[in-house]
């Protein structure tokens, strides 16, 4: 089977550091989210400074500093899609990036789960390609290990609710027939999107942090497609007010990096 042919070589044919120059004083955790609306609703909050950027044939993606209560972070909008998402961070790792807070919105199957409701994943079934260039072969992926007790901390502290589970990434959107969406809810997903899976494993594989989670918008627990808030317009301002909890969680990280370290200093001597 081709999807059981993982090379575990960190030494590719073509590898970023080809392409992409080291950054100096990269900020060490970096945030990033999809929509087009959301992502400048982000530059219009911070004053931006551009520090970089990656090239490719659909055109030029600036990576820029920004500064959220003291604390520097790096800030980008990612592609729809696996193979374009998990390329570009690949230049970002290149740039300096040690920590990746992924935020975007996902289908919902199970109705229960309120339009824009926080959905925080467990684990992803890998029903995509990518993953499979980066990790062995199997059904599902473990997300989010490191930093889920620490993200609940956050919405805790701003009274947000949520869920969490099993989501499912499927890298074929026009491909979620009714059987594939029933089985999937038969495998434990309560959600659908097209990156995790495969973001995570590349993480994993380069040795970096990642977490992710969703905002629920479309649903596909019905009898008829529902988009709910699936319009990059539609509930912007509760949209943005959620993107700025990647950032708080942003600042958990930072500090949880910076005992690790002390501790790690500390040991060594």
């Amino acid at each position: 089977m081709i999807l059981e042919e993982f090379d575990p070589s960190k030494n590719a044919v073509i590898n970023p550091e080809m392409i992409v120059k080291k950054i100096e004083d990269f900020p060490d955790v970096t945030v990033s989210c999809f929509s087009r609306h959301l992502f400048t609703n982000l530059l219009d909050f911070f004053k931006p400074e551009q520090i970089g950027e990656s090239h490719s044939a659909t055109g030029v993606v600036p990576i820029y500093k920004v500064e959220y209560n003291g604390e520097a972070f790096a800030l980008y909008q990612s592609f729809v899609g696996e193979p374009a998402c998990a390329g570009l961070y690949e230049d970002i790792i290149a740039m300096g990036s040690r920590c990746l807070i992924l935020l975007g919105n996902c289908g919902v199957l199970d109705k229960s789960i309120e339009d824009c409701g926080i959905i925080i994943p467990t684990e992803a079934i890998r029903d995509e390609g990518l993953s499979y260039h980066y990790a062995p072969a199997s059904d599902t992926i473990k997300v989010n290990i490191r930093y889920r007790d620490l993200f609940k901390e956050v919405l805790a502290e701003f009274n947000y609710t949520y869920v969490e589970g099993i989501t499912w990434t499927n890298d074929a959107c026009y491909r979620e027939t009714r059987d594939k969406v029933n089985k999937r809810k038969e495998q434990g997903a309560i959600c659908v999107e097209m990156e995790c899976a495969g973001m995570q494993a590349l993480c994993d594989f380069r040795n970096t942090d990642f977490f992710q989670f969703f905002y629920a918008g479309d649903n596909l627990d019905h009898s008829e497609w529902q988009p709910r808030s699936i319009s990059g317009q539609v509930r912007l301002d509760d949209k943005s007010k959620i993107a700025l909890l990647a950032f708080e969680l942003g600042i958990k990280i930072k500090r949880y990096l910076k005992k690790s370290n002390q501790a790690h200093n500390s040991d060594g001597h």
